[in-house]
């Protein structure tokens, strides 16, 4: 009977040796950082800048425009909108937008990389896009890096049927005077949008 009894104690014994750890283990792996201090992280999110863009290291546009400047529809049913235009302080505007694939199977910018030699290095990209100050007489076009790459959205290959993805390019800016450009890209209509102040 006594055998019985320490056999019994024994493992009682070890059963609350092995909750009490196991307790112990569990509060020691589930707070995290013990100096992080608790934020409102899905505020944060949902609050975060929009403006992005590529002045600040960013290589697409925020994901969710807020206003539409302009919408071009052209070659192959591809749709072009235009949400911001904006004048940064380093001497450049950079336009934001999407562009979304209506039609039935992929599509390529080849031809949106305009005609000249020197942007090839750029690939199917929006790398022809023009802006147009009617008013000035004067053409503005896109902006290169020093390896002569455009500064704008580059891969633009088979992008499939009914999907959008976002895209800037950068430009010389106009005279501060002006306000109203026209935006071209080859093979598509030419739109007229504003330029704001960054």
């Amino acid at each position: 009977m006594t055998n019985r009894r320490r056999e019994t104690g024994r493992r009682v014994m070890t059963v609350v040796a092995l909750v009490t750890s196991g307790a112990i283990a569990v509060a020691g792996c589930g707070g995290g950082d013990g100096d992080k201090k608790p934020d409102n992280a899905s505020s944060s999110k949902s609050g975060a800048p929009k403006g992005g863009g590529p002045s600040s290291g960013s290589a697409t546009p925020s994901a969710e425009p807020t206003q539409v400047l302009a919408q071009i529809k052209g070659e192959e049913n591809m749709v072009v909108t235009l949400n911001s235009a904006t004048r940064d302080a380093g001497g450049f505007v950079t336009v934001q937008g999407t562009i979304t694939n209506n039609g039935d199977k992929p599509f390529t910018a080849v031809s949106w990389r305009g005609q000249e030699v020197a942007l090839v290095k750029s690939g199917p990209s929006v790398a022809g896009a023009v802006l147009v100050d009617q008013a000035g007489k004067k053409r503005y076009y896109i902006l290169r890096d020093t390896e002569g790459k455009c500064l704008c959205t580059m891969g633009l290959t088979l992008v499939p049927a009914k999907e959008t993805r976002p895209f800037f390019a950068q430009f010389p800016a106009p005279p501060t005077g002006t306000t109203s450009v026209e935006f071209q890209l080859p093979t598509m209509p030419p739109a007229k949008i504003q330029i704001s102040e960054g």
